[in-house]
């Protein structure tokens, strides 16, 4: 019988986060500056971010070592464990072995600190006090605001509206780590009135909380700004994920088949995935999947053009599949799915066809995630559960056939703070919501065209 959990000591924690734009056979597309559509320069994104994060923006460097720091602080959980699920696969009676790396071990519950802590400690170093950001379902508010507090900064956060009523446990926990949390769109910043003023009662979104927190950075000289997925350097940090889930498939003895994350902007996806790139590149056959919500389906929808990151059209312009910056998804459980664009990096791996994409339900991902907290023992986060149902797809496809495939998808987090989506869903007052098509065709319209 195989172990069914592959542990790494702290002496081997991960050195050095791994740049994918290094091994790409083409080069990633600039961001571009709204006013005049040519490239933007570092100076550009000064004003809300610290100089160390942006040259891990732009680098094209393959190897960038991690502080230690920072290091020192992802001990706190890292590195995390793979777990075979061994019950998985007997209940589902396939001959596939799953594998899943478990990021829910995080003091915040997710992958999501592997990156606030390193932005945390770079805004430290700049001489900032204070840091502005958003959150969609929580997971990046909260470790944002567990780094801020461990690196004693202030920390302010714009939740999504929807997220902010569904689920208040994890306003709690940021609360906690004394971050101050506001549900958006707010009446703080321009941003959120003109918002409030052109979509009354709107259960907000990402995009909309983006606008405001850059908006409160931009306007504070002692406050950057930080993003918990999307950008470079946010999916530059992630990459510890991988690199470990590559040192312990060598401990296992095995090598994944398909890899399989899902996807809001993309950088839980990328951690687990980026690593194992240019395996693909050498021409090892690996599937590489990213699962959405068929409600917000961004890469399996989007068109990939250029377009904002933010609904007030604040930010660069960034090369992406977009479903248009004024989409409003519906009110998904999976709210951190709940996003407009996919990173950059993500959509360009998809254009480039090194990645392929899914979209899901969130009511076949509720039975998934059920289902898994059955037999492996973790209740999964809304979001998480889009992984776990494609990982199932998969296994059963194993099934069909007969092939022994090793399946191997991230963990993202777990979904402790979610039981009352749970409850929805036992209950049956879960609906799945359709390609809201002409929404989005709408929205699309507001799509700058760039030449």
């Amino acid at each position: 019988m195989p172990d069914f959990r592959i542990t790494l000591s702290q002496n081997e924690m991960i050195q050095s986060w791994y740049n994918v734009a290094a091994d790409l056979p083409q080069p990633l597309a600039p961001p571009l500056n709204p006013a005049d559509g040519k490239p933007l320069g570092p100076e550009a994104l000064a004003p809300i971010f610290p100089m160390a994060l942006i040259e891990q923006e732009m680098s094209a460097e393959r190897w960038i070592d991690i502080p230690d720091p920072v290091n020192e602080a992802l001990k706190l959980w890292r590195p995390t464990p793979l777990h075979r699920a061994v019950n998985l696969e007997k209940a589902l009676g396939t001959p596939a072995r799953i594998y899943y790396k478990n990021e829910s071990v995080s003091p915040a519950g997710s992958h999501k600190p592997n990156t606030s802590m390193a932005q945390a400690y770079y805004n430290k170093e700049a001489g900032i006090t204070r840091i502005a950001t958003e959150t969609g379902a929580g997971q990046w508010g909260s470790a944002l605001a567990l780094a801020c507090h461990r690196f004693g900064l202030e920390c302010t956060v714009y939740m999504v509206r929807v997220s902010f009523e569904q689920k208040p446990m994890r306003k709690n926990l940021m609360h906690i780590w004394n971050a101050e949390v506001y549900s958006s769109p707010t009446d703080r910043t321009q941003a959120g009135r003109a918002f409030n003023e052109r979509y009354p009662g709107t259960t907000g979104s990402l995009g909309m909380a983006i606008s405001e927190a850059v908006e409160d950075a931009a306007t504070h000289d002692d406050t950057n700004y930080s993003l918990g997925s999307v950008l470079n350097h946010v999916m530059l940090h992630q990459t510890v994920i991988g690199q470990e889930a590559k040192k312990q498939f060598e401990v296992a003895g095995d090598f994944p088949d398909i890899l399989i994350g899902c996807a809001g902007g993309g950088s839980n996806f990328a951690g687990f995935v980026f690593p194992f790139v240019p395996d693909k590149l050498g021409g090892r056959d690996i599937r590489i999947i990213a699962t959405e919500p068929a409600a917000c389906p961004t890469l399996t929808k989007g068109p990939f053009r250029y377009d904002f990151g933010d609904t007030g059209q604040m930010t660069p312009l960034l090369k992406m599949h977009t479903l248009g910056h004024v989409f409003v998804p519906p009110g998904i459980h999976a709210g951190g799915l709940r996003y407009h664009g996919m990173a950059p990096l993500v959509s360009h791996l998809k254009d480039l066809g090194l990645i392929e994409a899914t979209s899901l339900h969130q009511i076949e991902c509720f039975e998934a995630g059920t289902l898994f907290a059955q037999t492996e023992g973790i209740i999964p986060a809304p979001e998480t559960t889009h992984a776990v149902r494609a990982a199932i797809i998969e296994a059963l496809k194993c099934k069909e056939s007969g092939q022994e495939k090793c399946i191997a998808f991230n963990f993202s987090g777990h979904g402790h703070l979610d039981l009352s989506s749970y409850e929805k869903f036992h209950e049956n007052k879960l609906e799945d919501y359709a390609y809201p098509e002409e929404m989005i065709t709408e929205a699309l319209k507001e799509v700058p065209e760039v030449g």
